[in-house]
């Protein structure tokens, strides 16, 4: 990736390069603050101040050339909006041609200055992450606490850019006006329905959307994937994932994503039961269910790793880990061991590669597919958590094949290990490894340079010319942000990655999937102890709660995160997951479906919304070093999330030694405290957020 500072070069137009932010004056003077500290020769709040100061000269130049550039728009689109009129009175189809192209002159003058608003708001954002991260210091929540609320906000003018939508609705409107034959007249707030199909405003809807992270479904999706990368690749770099894409591998890679979600799901209905037909206790379902999690622990780091040399054998092993897994899982009937059973479920979990598909889809898909494939990703996890469930409900059958046992306990490890068979074939036939010489050439400079970087090697170059020093130093901040990049390949390296707000995110990530987990573990005793519930009916129960993942994205992805920010929809989903649990709780004697199954409802769909929400704030604070190499951002947030599984069964099987009748709110209890926890933990840091 070409680092920050010498892509704004690159891309700056000539005529106002004075206007940008001076991108290099900050990071010398983060370099400078950085060297003082060594020292022990500045004070903190002095350097607030002083670091605030400038950057507010800066933010100050942007917005007022902002303003200016508006106003000649402004100027333009009513002079033209007079010759409109009069052509309007009198139509002619060349008069009417003209001005539409005048029109479109003004819109691709303003696509030039939303390209100059994006590429400072981007300088800002990343200035003050290095000053963060550089520093050790909070002063993203200083200098947004103190600047985006004031009234005479200059912050605001650069992220919501007042004034640029109005100059988009007249260029939108006016350009409406000649759509059709003759210049008939049709406007755009008499109908909303109607949608101007123009490329220049195309263009601009689609940078303001990128300026005010506007999203849709498809995009909302793809940022739950976690593996979007920190910078937009260059066009050499994109070839190079056109020449390694191959669309078979990639539709192996989600169908491997897709049954591993079904693998795990298509035993929660049932497990309980198996439990108590091999001697053992109900809640032992607990133990059953998460040790799958407690493997996919382990093995999501070591796929990790592996992912760095190869995505075939990966692949390849993980189907026949899963293939012998769910055998053993449905043969520990006939054993009659729990042992063979638990083995069963370990072998699964170390077949877990979704460190393997995100890899898959950061590392060899080109860019400008990049999303699409991201959510297809999410959407095969999200079908794969329905088809579970409702596959469970369907073997509802009792037979034997010789001396095998084929019943509902053990058809879903067979329907499983069937299923691995063909996919390890298909695997074997179809799936195109990619080459990995490119690869190979970065780790082991981003090992060395990574190694240089955490021992704190610094090289000083002394020059007698103060040119030359100039230069020496202009290069000494380029390789250093060059250094910054490297992929964490070391857990040292990647936990002093993790600011506050990283650790934060995580923190929500854990609690979500803990919720989630309680819950969906849990369905199969809670509904049989207290309703009474067939297996069939947990199933479906189940099934209806995974169906509802694609459609509440899809509300919260095309409307809700245009209506408000991320950090809005995080807070407020994280209090309807609190509400959610404590409406849960059993407090009466008398607790009855439709109190859980809304309660249920309320928290499964609020903790859907907050996992996305979550993971694309988590994209956005996360250190670019984290976007690939073997500790990357997908597997930090995958260990979280397991994690969390992992505990939140154990819950249940620990909760299974106090009296039946608790269950539900010993097991709710620490749900209730975590979500506490992360609301406090989101407030804290909600400015960094911005």
């Amino acid at each position: 990736m070409v680092n920050f500072g010498k892509r704004l070069m690159a891309d700056q137009m000539p005529e106002w390069e004075r206007y940008y932010i001076n991108y290099k004056l900050m990071k010398k003077r983060v370099k400078q603050y950085v060297q003082q500290s060594q020292q022990g020769g500045n004070d903190k709040r002095q350097v607030l101040k002083e670091f605030s100061r400038v950057l507010d000269d800066q933010i100050e130049k942007i917005v007022l050339f902002l303003l200016e550039e508006q106003g000649i728009l402004a100027s333009r689109i009513q002079a033209l909006g007079e010759k409109r009129i009069a052509i309007l009175e009198q139509p002619e189809l060349s008069q009417i041609s003209e001005l539409r192209e005048a029109y479109r002159a003004v819109g691709q003058d303003l696509l030039k200055l939303l390209k100059f608003l994006d590429t400072n708001a981007t300088g800002i954002r990343k200035i003050l992450k290095k000053f963060d991260k550089r520093m050790g210091y909070t002063f993203t929540n200083y200098y947004v606490t103190t600047r985006s609320n004031h009234p005479y906000s200059q912050l605001q003018q650069v992220f919501k850019h007042v004034g640029i939508v109005a100059v988009v609705g007249a260029l939108s409107r006016n350009l409406t006006d000649f759509q059709g034959q003759q210049g008939s007249y049709m406007s755009i707030y008499d109908d909303p329905s109607i949608v101007l199909k123009d490329p220049v405003i195309d263009l601009i809807n689609s940078t303001v959307d990128k300026l005010t992270h506007s999203t849709n479904f498809l995009q909302f999706l793809g940022k739950r994937a976690l593996i979007i990368p920190d910078d937009i690749p260059s066009a050499e770099e994109d070839h190079v994932d056109d020449e390694r894409y191959h669309f078979i591998s990639l539709l192996l890679n989600l169908a491997n994503t897709f049954l591993y979600m079904v693998n795990t799901y298509i035993i929660v209905p049932t497990a309980d039961d198996y439990s108590l037909s091999l001697g053992a206790a109900a809640t032992v379902c607990g133990v059953i269910i998460g040790s799958m999690a407690v493997a996919q622990v382990f093995s999501s780091v070591y796929f990790s790793a592996w992912s760095n040399r190869s995505y075939y054998k990966p692949l390849l092993f993980s189907s026949v880990m899963l293939l012998i897994g769910n055998t053993l899982y449905a043969l520990a009937y006939d054993f009659n061991s729990l042992v063979v059973l638990l083995f069963g479920r370990l072998l699964c979990g170390l077949g877990s590669a979704r460190a393997v598909n995100r890899r898959y889809i950061s590392d060899c898909v080109p860019f400008k597919i990049r999303m699409k494939a991201s959510a297809g990703f999410v959407s095969a996890s999200a079908l794969g958590m329905a088809c579970g469930p409702a596959l469970a409900g369907l073997l509802q059958m009792k037979f034997k094949i010789y001396a095998i046992t084929i019943n509902q306990n053990t058809l879903p490890g067979w329907v499983m290990a069937f299923a691995w068979l063909l996919y390890m074939l298909w695997l074997w036939f179809s799936f195109k490894e990619p080459s990995f010489e490119g690869n190979h050439q970065n780790l082991n400079a981003g090992d060395n340079e990574s190694a240089d970087l955490e021992n704190g090697i610094r090289q000083s170059l002394l020059s007698s010319s103060k040119e030359n020093q100039d230069e020496d130093e202009e290069k000494e901040c380029d390789d250093s942000e060059e250094a910054l990049k490297v992929p964490a390949n070391s857990i040292g390296s990647a936990y002093r990655l993790l600011t506050p707000s990283v650790k934060v995110q995580l923190l929500i990530y854990f609690m979500l999937k803990y919720a989630m987990e309680i819950l969906l573990s849990e369905s199969s005793l809670v509904t049989t102890l207290y309703f009474g519930w067939t297996t069939s009916a947990v199933a479906i129960f189940l099934a209806i709660l995974g169906l509802t993942v694609l459609p509440v994205n899809a509300v919260v992805g095309s409307y809700i995160t245009n209506m408000f920010e991320d950090r809005q929809i995080l807070f407020g989903s994280e209090i309807m997951v609190l509400v959610g649990v404590l409406l849960s709780f059993r407090v009466t004697a008398s607790y009855s479906a439709v109190q859980y199954v809304s309660s249920a409802l309320i928290t499964f769909v609020a903790a859907e919304v907050l996992e996305g929400v979550n993971l694309s704030l988590l994209s956005r604070v996360m250190s670019s070093r984290l976007a690939r190499g073997t500790f990357n951002g997908g597997l930090l947030s995958t260990e979280a999330g397991t994690l969390a599984r992992v505990v939140a069964d154990a819950t249940i099987t620990l909760a299974g030694y106090l009296r039946e009748d608790l269950l539900l709110n010993i097991t709710l209890l620490p749900s209730l405290l975590i979500c506490l926890v992360s609301i406090a933990a989101t407030c804290l840091t909600y400015n960094t957020l911005y």
